[in-house]
C-alpha cells in the first residue's frame, strides 16, 4: 500500500516537506458495515484522499504516480502556486500519462482549508473518487480544543453498492448536474460526532461534491464563520442560520458546544426544498461541561493578499449562458458561438475538453492590474465560479454593496443574480494560451464543474 505519511527528506534543503501520492483503483467501504464496498479512485488507496498538512509558507513537495489506465492530473484548488504547478492539462503541464509521474513543488502563502482534485476527465475522476484535504497551519497554533475536518463528498451508488454509470448525461449536464443519493463524510456515511459540554471546536467544512449544494444547519448551536475558501474573514453567524457551500467551496467555522450531557443534536442539510435530510448527530458524553463560559471568537491572522485599487481598476462583465430552461433551449443559443457539443458559454463563448490552448483569451491583464469582474448568471442554475491562482474580495451582489469583508477562490452565483469582485492579477499565467475554461454544474464527461478562469497576466509590470 503506498503511503502519504512524509518521506525521508532527500534534498539539500531539510525544510522541505515530501508526500508521495498513486493514482489508483482500489476498493473502500462508504455506507457502513453490513453494506457492500464500492470499487472507487483514489489517491494512496484511502477515500478521499490522505490529509495532506503543512505550515504557511514552508515548502511542498508532492510527487504523484498515475496507474490508472488514463492521464491525470492534481489541482491545488485554492493554493495560489506558480503557474506551472497548477494540475491543468495543455495549460499549465503536460497530463501525467498512465505509468508516469510528476512533481509538484510549491510554497504555500496562505494559511487556510483547501483541497487536492484531478483537472483531466475531472467530472469521472472526481466522481469515482479522487480528491483530498489540503490544510496548511497557521504560523501560530488557533486556539481551540479540536480541529475537526468534515471532507463532505456526494455519490451514486447502485443497490450494489457500485458508482452508477451516466456521467455524462446530457440532461443533467445542462440542469443541475449530477446530483447523488449518498452522502458521506471523511468516506463514510456519518452517523454520529462525540462532543463534550463546553469545548470549543474549528470545523473546517470542505464541499467536495460534482455538483451538490449543501445548506447546513447545527441545530441548538450557533456556529461562527471565521473563514470562506480559507481566507479568514470578520467572525461572524452564518445568513439565516445555514452554511451554504456550493461544489469546490469551503468554510471555517467555531463551535462552543454549549449542550448538555447527554444530549443529540442534528445537523441537517435543508438546501434543495423537499429533500431535507439529516447529515449527522452530534452527540454529547456524559461529563460535566470542560468550562462555564466560552471565550471570544478568535480572529485569525490575516493572509497576505493584495488589495485591489478599486478606483484604478479594469473592469470586465462576464455573463453565463446556456442550460435547460435558459430561453434559448438546451444550448442557450449556443449556435452563434461555432461550439458544437456544449451547453454552457462566458459571453457567448465555450469549449469542451479539458482545455483548447487555441482559445482567445477571455481576460487579458498587466501583472499587477487591479480587476472587478462583473459576474452575471443568466440561467436558470446555481453556479458556482473559480478563480485560479488568485483570492477576490466579494464586492457587491445585485448591486448591493458586501457589508462583510469577504475574500473566496470560488464564488456560488444564484441563477439570474450578479455578483462583483476584484483582485489584484499579480499571479502570471502563460502569455501564449487562453485562460477560459468553462466547467457547468456537474455536466457530460466533456465539461466540469464549478467554472473556472485564470486570468493572463503579463510578465511586464
Amino acid at each position: 500500500m503506498e503511503s502519504a505519511l512524509p518521506l525521508r527528506h532527500s534534498f539539500a534543503d531539510s525544510k522541505i516537506k515530501e508526500y508521495r501520492l498513486t493514482v489508483e483503483p482500489t476498493t473502500v467501504n462508504l455506507t457502513g458495515n453490513g453494506y457492500p464496498d464500492t470499487a472507487v479512485w483514489s489517491f494512496a488507496r484511502t477515500v478521499p484522499g490522505p490529509e495532506l498538512r503543512m505550515r504557511q509558507g514552508d515548502p511542498v513537495r508532492v510527487v504523484v504516480s498515475n496507474t490508472l489506465g488514463e492521464d491525470t492530473t492534481v489541482h491545488w484548488h485554492g493554493i495560489r502556486l506558480p503557474n506551472a504547478m497548477d494540475g491543468v492539462p495543455g495549460l499549465t503541464q503536460p497530463p501525467i500519462q498512465p505509468g508516469e509521474s510528476f512533481t509538484y513543488d510549491f510554497r504555500p502563502p496562505d494559511a487556510g482549508t483547501f483541497w487536492y482534485h484531478p483537472h483531466a476527465d475531472t467530472l469521472q475522476q472526481l466522481g469515482r473518487g479522487l480528491a483530498g484535504a489540503l490544510i496548511i497551519e497557521e504560523r501560530e497554533p488557533v486556539a481551540v480544543d479540536r480541529d475537526i475536518l468534515w471532507f463532505i463528498e456526494d455519490w451514486r451508488l447502485d443497490d450494489e453498492g457500485r458508482i452508477a454509470p451516466g456521467f455524462g448525461n446530457r440532461m443533467e449536464a445542462g440542469m443541475s448536474g449530477r446530483i447523488g443519493n449518498t452522502v458521506t463524510i471523511n468516506g463514510r456515511v456519518p452517523r454520529t460526532l462525540a462532543v463534550k459540554a463546553g469545548e470549543r471546536v474549528r470545523l473546517r467544512l470542505v464541499n467536495a461534491a460534482l455538483a451538490r449544494i449543501v445548506g447546513l444547519r447545527f441545530e441548538g448551536h450557533k456556529p461562527i464563520v471565521v473563514a470562506y475558501d480559507g481566507q479568514p474573514c470578520d467572525p461572524h453567524p452564518p445568513e439565516s442560520g445555514r452554511v451554504v457551500l456550493g461544489p469546490a467551496m469551503r468554510a471555517d467555522l467555531i463551535i462552543d458546544m454549549d449542550g448538555e450531557p447527554d444530549q443529540r443534536c442534528r445537523v441537517i442539510d435543508d438546501f434543495y426544498q423537499d429533500l431535507t435530510y439529516k447529515l449527522i448527530d452530534l452527540v454529547y458524553d456524559h461529563g460535566k461541561p470542560i468550562r462555564d463560559h466560552p471565550p471570544e471568537p478568535p480572529t485569525l491572522p490575516a493572509n497576505p493578499l493584495p488589495e485591489p485599487d478599486l478606483a484604478a481598476a479594469e473592469r470586465h462583465e462576464i455573463a453565463l449562458q446556456g442550460g435547460m430552461m435558459g430561453g434559448m433551449g438546451m444550448m442557450g443559443g449556443m449556435g452563434m458561438m461555432g461550439m458544437g457539443g456544449a451547453t454552457w458559454a462566458m459571453n457567448g463563448t465555450s469549449m469542451t475538453g479539458d482545455g483548447q490552448p487555441n482559445m482567445p483569451p477571455l481576460v487579458t491583464l498587466k501583472r499587477g492590474q487591479s480587476c472587478v469582474l462583473a459576474l452575471r448568471n443568466e440561467t436558470a442554475w446555481w453556479h458556482p465560479m473559480h478563480l485560479h491562482g488568485h483570492s477576490f474580495r466579494v464586492i457587491s451582489r445585485n448591486g448591493k454593496p458586501n457589508p462583510l469583508r469577504e475574500w473566496r477562490d470560488t464564488l456560488l452565483v444564484p441563477p439570474r443574480e450578479a455578483v462583483e469582485i476584484a483582485f489584484v492579477a499579480d499571479n502570471p499565467g502563460r502569455l501564449d494560451v487562453p485562460l477560459p475554461c468553462h466547467r457547468p454544474p456537474g455536466g457530460r464527461d466533456d465539461e466540469r464543474h464549478p467554472h473556472r478562469v485564470r486570468p493572463i497576466a503579463n510578465t511586464k509590470p
